[in-house]
């Protein structure tokens, strides 16, 4: 295990992120790096992947896996892609030190519908699992790691949880984890807040609209296109379209079932979770305690930090702390690894 975990093993710790004078407003920074964060450069080529019920999802790589020293598996957050900020500037940075990168867009993310009535949701961890394996058919030998934001972050960990065995992804982060679904969905119907939930919901329930001209959903949920608009919460959504959609009782049923806190104290991989306190996303109730964890995940929380933002530098050349933080985590994984190795020989 990373010397850095060994030291903090099964603890929550104070991050080494700090925000600068500028930027300690939570929605600052959440909302300052997508529009102000200056773009990468960045090439890229997609892929269709095949799932074992017939449905597709598109993969994006950057960089070429054999001339990496190890790839790094990227789940994106709530309708999210490669486009997003903290997919692609990460993307271009991990690449930049070494690393190939896969982003495995969700089921009808990445600007391509999928073929099938059933979506994604923070707890499908089913088609993440399809991917690793076939990553590790592909690339038997390359070391593979792996990094969630938001959603993806908790569908990341909830996977490591529900496998504790699994040895295919050798270390893991995930950044501004929603653990507890039900306080998210309660935090983020409140104040300022609500208009990140309508933003979202406005793509989420567009993209519905779309695929219920082509796919019949009668008798799959409860609600027709036309009363689409009457959705106005994250808990309407999930009441009514992600809980009957993907086989969960009622929006509690899949809260519950679905989020990832749980199934921290189950990990057996080298684990990061990073954290802001002032997360306009959630409430402090999501932070895990000690006890909850396992001796292989180690949380990270700063006082501020938004929602996939920790951002650093000046407001006219900001600087994301967690692309360098991943670097150095990644690089301590595979150092630590190579080192179990020579000690064999």
């Amino acid at each position: 295990m990373p010397t850095e975990l060994l030291q903090h093993k099964g603890k929550v710790v104070v991050s080494d992120f700090i925000a600068p004078w500028w930027a300690r407003n939570r929605h600052v920074q959440t909302i300052f790096p997508r529009f102000f964060q200056k773009r990468a450069a960045l090439s890229y080529r997609r892929e269709d992947f095949s799932l074992p019920d017939g449905d597709k999802v598109n993969l994006v790589w950057v960089g070429e896996p054999l001339a990496a020293n190890a790839l790094v598996v990227m789940f994106h957050g709530l309708e999210g892609s490669i486009d997003s900020h903290y997919c692609h500037n990460t993307a271009a940075y991990l690449q930049r030190q070494g690393f190939a990168v896969v982003v495995m867009h969700f089921r009808g993310c990445g600007g391509k519908p999928n073929l099938l009535a059933r979506a994604y949701h923070s707890g499908e961890t089913g088609d993440a699992w399809t991917l690793l394996n076939y990553l590790q058919q592909q690339y038997p030998d390359l070391p593979k790691l792996a990094i969630g934001f938001s959603l993806g972050a908790n569908m990341l960990l909830k996977l490591l949880g529900e496998r504790p065995e699994q040895r295919i992804i050798q270390g893991a982060m995930a950044v501004s984890a929603p653990l507890l679904l039900n306080e998210c969905a309660d935090s983020i119907n409140h104040g300022f807040a609500r208009r990140y939930q309508k933003y979202l919901l406005k793509s989420m329930l567009k993209n519905l609209s779309l695929k219920m001209q082509s796919i019949d959903y009668r008798g799959l949920i409860n609600i027709t296109e036309e009363q689409i608009p009457s959705i106005k919460t994250f808990r309407d959504f999930d009441q009514n379209i992600t809980a009957p959609l993907h086989g969960f009782k009622d929006a509690n049923d899949y809260y519950q079932r679905c989020s990832a806190l749980p199934f921290l104290h189950k990990i057996k991989t080298p684990t990061l979770i990073i954290h802001a306190k002032d997360d306009p996303f959630m409430n402090e109730n999501v932070l895990p305690k000690a006890e909850q964890l396992s001796a292989f995940v180690r949380v990270e929380v700063s006082e501020q930090g938004g929602h996939c933002g920790f951002m650093q530098g000046t407001p006219w050349s900001p600087e994301i702390w967690l692309q360098p933080r991943s670097a150095r985590f990644f690089q301590s994984i595979l150092a630590s690894n190579n080192t179990v190795k020579n000690e064999k020989l």
